[in-house]
């Protein structure tokens, strides 16, 4: 069953998330709709990247409903969370590139998970998405250890995007780039969502990424979700860990444009 098109693209509802005594998250809700960018923030060990995994269904909550595409995570057989997570695409942090395959093979490589394409469609689409993603053809033939951190970034979103993927996953897109590659990455990505208009959840600690990017600003924090909205919604928010993070010394000079 196909989700109707007014539903939320990822419905959270009373998340728990707990290892053995340790709650990571406590009652957690959340909503994105389609061609939001939803920018996840938080501090080290309060469990961002776990509650991505949960929305993706890579892992499944203590408590709580996952609402993807309109359907229950946790009521449906797995053929089907598998089909809803094939309209995903995800970006590791570090890029998590094979490394004995090229350029080429890994971002073909989830089209030949599914043993449907022809080797002329997969050069096709491989191709395109090189193109993309700003890289020649000729990109295609190197090997992760001959790219540079820019290239690897960029090779990881043709992976991530080579399935036409509805929602977007990215973990730290921009970590370990300098200021301009961040900023290129960022560019590259915002015209991708204006021309593809995929919904994209990114957790991030970047504050230009958040600024630049994001429609929605998630902040997670004393195990609670303390602000989810917009980035007045962030920069008006009293609670200590929002107001050190978006009204620091660094959070001043990036949002100081913003009324």
């Amino acid at each position: 069953m196909e989700n109707d098109k007014n539903d939320p693209v990822i419905r959270m509802e009373g998340i728990w998330t707990c290892f053995g005594k340790n709650v990571v998250h406590q009652d957690i809700s959340l909503s994105l709709d389609k061609g939001e960018i939803f920018g996840l923030v938080g501090g080290s060990g309060s469990g961002k990247t776990v509650l991505l995994r949960e929305m993706i269904g890579l892992q499944e909550p203590s408590r709580g409903k996952v609402y993807l595409f309109g359907e229950c995570l946790q009521e449906i057989p797995v053929s089907r969370h598998q089909q809803l997570r094939n309209r995903c695409g995800v970006l590791f942090q570090g890029g998590a590139l094979f490394s004995a395959l090229s350029v080429f093979e890994n971002i073909a490589f989830p089209l030949r998970e599914f043993r449907v394409f022809d080797e002329e469609l997969i050069d096709h689409l491989v191709r395109m998405k090189l193109t993309m993603v700003g890289l020649s053809e000729k990109a295609g033939l190197l090997m992760p250890s001959e790219l540079s951190g820019g290239m690897i970034k960029r090779v990881a979103l043709a992976r991530a995007l080579v399935m036409e993927p509805e929602l977007l996953f990215l973990d730290e897109p921009t970590s370990g780039l300098d200021p301009v590659l961040s900023e290129e990455f960022v560019d590259l990505l915002s015209a991708l969502h204006r021309e593809l208009r995929f919904t994209v959840v990114m957790v991030t600690h970047d504050l230009d990424t958040v600024k630049d990017l994001c429609t929605k600003i998630g902040v997670l924090a004393d195990r609670r979700l303390v602000v989810c909205g917009p980035i007045s919604d962030a920069l008006a928010s009293e609670h200590p860990f929002a107001r050190h993070y978006f009204h620091g010394k660094r959070g001043h000079r990036v949002f100081e444009r913003i009324g």
